[in-house]
């Protein structure tokens, strides 16, 4: 047995001085804190790049046209009011979407872009609900497919409150607006529909009887501000949505949006964007028009995002997540009669999907690599280390000879 332990000393590569013969110096002393300080900050760096998954990108045709697209919105309005705000969504064809899950709220803000207390958020429609088939004969259409602010109030006259009492407490009078199927107005909303089922534009809310409580809601109207945010589900083609003033509906396959009593070039469409986002929300990726301000110079801006929708998949271990990054173009004009350009104010978002997906995917490292990588740090430095410490102690006992003068 002795004999075997005896071969087995002569295969050690590492044989081992005699503790007699060991010098240490400062310099070693030195070289050795420094290299593992060296080793240790090489060792955190390799495990941390070890703990950090490695993501692969792949390109392929989106083959998903079946799901739903989230939009997730935050918008601040700071110069018009919730009341006299729209939110409206199109697919590509122009006809507005069907069957649109959504959450969008709008909070109140006052004039200096603060919550106002004590007043909840409000959940809103996202389509207007109002559908006029045909419009009646003589009466003026809209001024351009998106806006309808003049006056087309032909028979049925207004007449001031004093002088026109209802017939029945429980059948508002219409103001000469009556049809067969609206016969009483006992609200100022019905009044306002009945109006605009006639294609007439009322020009003072004051002088009907069923509007007189909303006066000081009307001041208000320019003088608080708007949050609208949530979000909403659409087919997942192209498409655009906008949020714009006025109650929006659908008049002959056109869709218009009524701004009575008020004109479309007071409204003044400055607004944030807080945030804007497709899909699911990833830690980390960063949104181009988030924090991006619209300011109207003028009144009646027409603000207009051109949105660039790309799909992407994003595997993280067995979890994969489905959402969207975008680029995104912007221009901005007045419009109405005065400028000469078609349109209405607001801001419109038109967004188109492209036909090719990315898939993100995270790998991680293997073990071995790991192992592999801190064994060549520490190999690697030990020996450099080691030749470093013997170039210095053969320089200083080089110098110490020269002070001697016993060179050579």
């Amino acid at each position: 047995m002795s004999t075997v332990w005896e071969k087995l000393k002569e295969l050690d590569a590492y044989p081992k001085p005699l503790e007699d013969f060991r010098i240490k110096t400062f310099q070693g002393g030195a070289v050795t804190i420094l290299s593992t300080v060296i080793m240790l900050a090489l060792f955190i760096s390799e495990l941390s790049d070890y703990l950090t998954p490695n993501l692969t990108e792949e390109l392929f045709v989106d083959t998903s046209r079946s799901n739903k697209l989230r939009i997730n919105l935050d918008i601040e309005f700071p110069k018009v009011a919730c009341s006299y705000l729209s939110i409206d969504a199109m697919d590509s064809s122009g006809e507005q979407h069907s069957q649109i899950e959504h959450s969008i709220f709008k909070r109140r803000l006052d004039a200096d872009g603060k919550p106002i207390l004590g007043d909840a958020p409000v959940k809103t429609e996202v389509l207007g609900d109002s559908s006029i088939g045909k419009m009646p004969a003589g009466a003026a259409g809209a001024e351009n497919t998106t806006t309808k602010d003049k006056d087309h109030h032909q028979d049925g006259e207004i007449k001031n409150v004093n002088d026109t009492a209802l017939a029945k407490p429980q059948c508002g009078s219409c103001y000469g607006a009556e049809t067969s199927h609206l016969k009483c107005c006992n609200t100022c909303e019905e009044v306002q529909e009945a109006y605009r089922l006639k294609g007439w534009a009322v020009k003072d809310l004051s002088l009907i009887e069923q509007c007189a409580g909303q006066a000081e809601e009307m001041k208000a109207i320019f003088n608080e501000g708007c949050q609208i945010y949530g979000y909403m589900e659409v087919n997942r083609v192209s498409g655009s949505f906008h949020i714009a003033p006025g109650k929006s509906f659908t008049l002959n396959h056109v869709h218009v949006h009524d701004v009575q009593p008020y004109s479309s070039s007071q409204f003044n469409m400055t607004h944030n964007i807080r945030s804007l986002t497709f899909g699911e929300n990833i830690p980390g990726k960063t949104n181009p028009i988030d924090g991006m301000d619209g300011v109207a110079t003028v009144e009646s801006t027409m603000f207009q995002y051109y949105l660039k929708i790309v799909p992407f998949t994003y595997e993280k271990k067995k979890e994969i997540i489905l959402s969207n990054q975008f680029s995104t173009t912007r221009h901005q004009k007045a419009v109405g009669s005065y400028s000469g350009e078609s349109g209405m104010p607001g801001v419109f978002f038109q967004y188109e999907i492209s036909p090719i997906m990315i898939k993100y995917s995270e790998k991680s490292k293997s073990f071995g690599h790991f192992a592999v990588s801190v064994c060549a740090i520490i190999g690697g430095v030990f020996t450099v280390a080691g030749l470093i410490d013997s170039t210095i102690y053969k320089w200083a006992k080089l110098f110490k000879k020269l002070e001697l003068g016993k060179l050579g």
